[in-house]
């Protein structure tokens, strides 16, 4: 992957934040009323990025799919989550995702897992993710730029990409 992609990538994140501003100038919400829980209860996420490997300076393409179930009414869930990385390490994670929204459209999310690589995945390590998203909400679609810092005992890697989520 190229400075060129990780620039479109930064540029689309861009445009959703100009857009939401726009869209917050131009709509009134009645904020007495609001909580800042989903209207639904399971979402499935897909994440698309690029992946900056610290150690190795290099760029890769990466994308991730969850699976979240809302506890109840509250602002937490919890669900399983998968990230491939598209590099000469073949990195996949599997892991279970908590969440936390603490205010509408920003969520955090924390995912301990294992982290497999090789043809064959004979390596495997222990792996932690953190990841942040913004979105912007059209009917039970939500999609915004994210931010993830992935750790495991032989790579430390950060992404940054667009998140797009179905409600259900």
């Amino acid at each position: 992957m190229n400075k060129r992609i990780l620039g479109l990538l930064c540029g689309i994140t861009a445009v959703f934040f100009v857009l939401n501003l726009n869209a917050q100038e131009d709509h009134h919400h009645d904020h007495e009323h609001h909580d800042h829980t989903h209207n639904h209860k399971t979402e499935i996420g897909f994440g698309n990025s690029a992946v900056y490997f610290f150690g190795e300076e290099e760029l890769s393409y990466g994308m991730h799919f969850h699976v979240i179930r809302n506890i109840g009414h509250s602002n937490f869930g919890v669900g399983l989550a998968y990230e491939r990385i598209f590099d000469e390490h073949k990195h996949n994670t599997f892991g279970i995702v908590g969440s936390y929204t603490p205010v509408e459209r920003l969520h955090f999310a924390f995912t301990p897992g294992i982290a497999v690589e090789g043809s064959d995945w004979e390596e495997k390590n222990f792996a932690i993710h953190f990841e942040t998203a913004y979105d912007f909400q059209v009917g039970d679609i939500h999609l915004g730029p994210m931010v993830e810092l992935g750790y495991n005992f032989e790579h430390v890697h950060l992404s940054m990409g667009v998140h797009i989520g179905f409600g259900l």
